[in-house]
């Protein structure tokens, strides 16, 4: 039997997601809750791996057992052996064709920037943070040139293991919500690091540092030197992972702050 869960988790507490030796990693968690729960060993497979200190409120991840378990039970017994950083917020029986990774058409990432003078204590690991004060209406349009299929290289870091680097972006949002700068961004797939590459761009344009049409000019380049350093993982969540109706599965997490 295959099983979906939706994954919550702060990303602070953890090594990443996929695996590590040292055991710290949200994957390794789940994965001992699951001996702990049913007494089998599995591999869980997930539909974004993130690093370090990114988080989700969307993460979806399958794993086979053989455990017959109601799917409220997958919920609350995962949860009973999960650290208070993660939790299992939904549980659904899937069909064997479906793929936590390949079945998915769409990932949608939120960045959240404070932008204020002085750094905040409560925030950090949270958020990122600006002091200069950013333009978001600048930074909205420079986002709109990467709207649409194109080849992501500028964006793209070393080590990533994609067989291509042309992606598709459904839509690029900023907006201001007080001190905070958010940013959501839908596509297809993204490159490793791509999400923070792109942040990284923005913050230029918002801070006055480079012109809007700038954006274009790094996108044409394909070439990862004519980018802006990869921003920080801080503020970086995955909230939604989008799938075929037929699976019948939340679409969405929560965002993390208001609005």
């Amino acid at each position: 039997m295959r099983v979906a869960l939706g994954l919550e988790y702060d990303g602070r507490s953890f090594e990443g997601w996929q695996t590590q030796p040292s055991g710290q990693t949200v994957q390794d968690y789940l994965e001992a809750a699951v001996v702990q729960f049913t007494g089998e060993k599995v591999k869980a497979v997930c539909a974004g791996r993130t690093d370090a200190n990114v988080h989700a409120t969307g993460q979806v991840i399958h794993l086979d057992t053989e455990a017959d378990r109601k799917e409220i039970s997958w919920v609350r017994g995962l949860n009973s052996y999960l650290p208070t950083e993660c939790a299992v917020r939904w549980a659904k029986v899937v069909p064997d064709e479906f793929h936590a990774r390949f079945s998915a058409c769409s990932r949608t990432y939120e960045y959240w920037i404070v932008n204020e003078p002085v750094r905040s204590p409560i925030l950090a690991g949270r958020t990122g943070w600006v002091f200069r004060p950013l333009n978001e209406k600048n930074m909205e349009a420079a986002g709109q040139f990467l709207v649409g299929e194109h080849d992501f290289s500028s964006f793209r870091a070393a080590g990533c293991q994609s067989k291509t680097p042309v992606k598709n972006i459904e839509y690029l949002h900023v907006s201001r919500l007080g001190r905070f700068v958010k940013i959501r961004v839908k596509a297809n797939a993204f490159l490793y690091h791509m999400v923070r590459n792109i942040v990284g761009c923005l913050v230029y344009v918002g801070t006055g540092a480079r012109s809007v049409d700038w954006m274009g000019e790094v996108l044409e380049a394909k070439s990862r030197q004519a980018a802006a350093p990869t921003f920080y993982p801080t503020g970086l969540y995955l909230t939604g992972v989008g799938y075929p109706e037929i699976f019948d599965l939340p679409q969405h997490g929560a965002s993390p702050f208001p609005g």
